[in-house]
C-alpha cells in the first residue's frame, strides 16, 4: 500500500479479539486487523473482498499521522489500475472505494478517525509518472513505459508521446514473483529457507547476517 509519504506490505490478519499489540492494528466494525505483516495472495480482482478497502483505511491513518493533521478530515483517494484492464475495472473499483457509508469511522493504533471520502480518482498504473517528467518523451518517436509492481509488470508503448493502446500488457512477473523464485532457487542450491524480508535486504544492498554462497558457478 502506498500513499504520498508511507508504504507498507499488503498483509492483513483478522482477529475477533484484541491482539497482543495494537501496533499497526485497525479496528473496524468490531473486528481487529493487523496490517502490514506478510502479504496477501495474488488476487486478480481487488473488489472480491474487503481487504483492500481495510488496507486503504490503514494507509489513510498512516498518512494523516505522518502529516500530523486532524483525524477528522476530508480525503480524495487516488489509485492506479493495470494498463491492460483499466477501462474494464475503473467503474467497479471506484464504487468499491467510494461507498455510501459516510463518514468512514474506524480506529487505528487505538486512535479514532472520522474520514469523509469526497472523491476517488483512478489512473493507469505508471502512466501518471510521465506527467511529472514530460522530458522523457519529448522528441522521442517511441518510448516504452514499464511499471514494475508487486504482482505485475505493466507495459505501454507511446508513439510520438501518444499511448498506443494495442501495446498495453500486464504480465504477472512482478517483484513478489521474483522473490518467490529466489526462495525456490536458494532451497534447491543450499537446502536453506530464507524469508522475503532477508531477500529484500540483499536485493537492496543492505547488511544481512547470511553468509555468501560459494557452492556453484552461477554466482552474481
Amino acid at each position: 500500500m502506498k500513499s504520498s509519504h508511507v508504504c507498507f506490505p499488503t498483509g492483513l490478519t483478522a482477529y475477533d479479539y484484541e491482539p497482543y499489540t495494537m501496533q499497526n492494528v485497525l479496528q473496524f466494525q468490531g473486528t481487529y486487523y493487523v496490517c502490514g505483516t506478510g502479504r496477501q495472495t495474488l488476487m486478480k480482482d481487488k473488489t472480491a473482498n474487503d481487504n483492500y478497502y481495510l488496507l486503504t483505511m490503514a494507509a489513510i491513518a498512516q498518512e494523516i499521522r505522518y502529516r500530523k493533521t486532524e483525524k477528522k478530515t476530508r480525503v480524495v483517494l487516488a489509485a492506479g489500475l493495470p494498463l491492460a484492464s483499466f477501462g474494464r475495472e475503473k467503474q467497479p473499483f471506484r464504487e468499491y472505494l467510494f461507498r455510501k457509508e459516510q463518514p468512514l469511522r474506524f480506529r487505528y493504533e487505538n486512535e479514532g478517525y472520522e474520514i469523509q471520502i469526497e472523491d476517488v480518482k483512478l489512473f493507469p498504473q505508471g502512466y501518471s509518472a510521465l506527467a511529472l517528467y514530460p522530458e522523457f518523451i519529448n522528441g522521442e518517436p517511441s518510448v516504452l513505459l514499464i511499471d514494475v509492481g508487486g504482482w505485475t509488470v505493466d507495459l505501454m508503448r507511446l508513439d510520438n508521446a501518444v499511448p498506443n493502446a494495442g501495446t498495453c500488457r500486464s504480465l504477472e512477473l512482478g517483484v513478489i514473483r521474483c522473490i518467490d523464485e529466489i526462495m525456490e532457487q536458494v532451497r534447491r542450491r543450499t537446502g536453506l529457507s530464507v524469508t522475503d524480508v532477508q531477500i529484500e535486504r540483499v536485493l537492496g544492498g543492505n547488511p544481512c547476517s547470511m553468509e555468501k554462497y560459494s557452492g556453484g558457478r552461477d554466482e552474481g
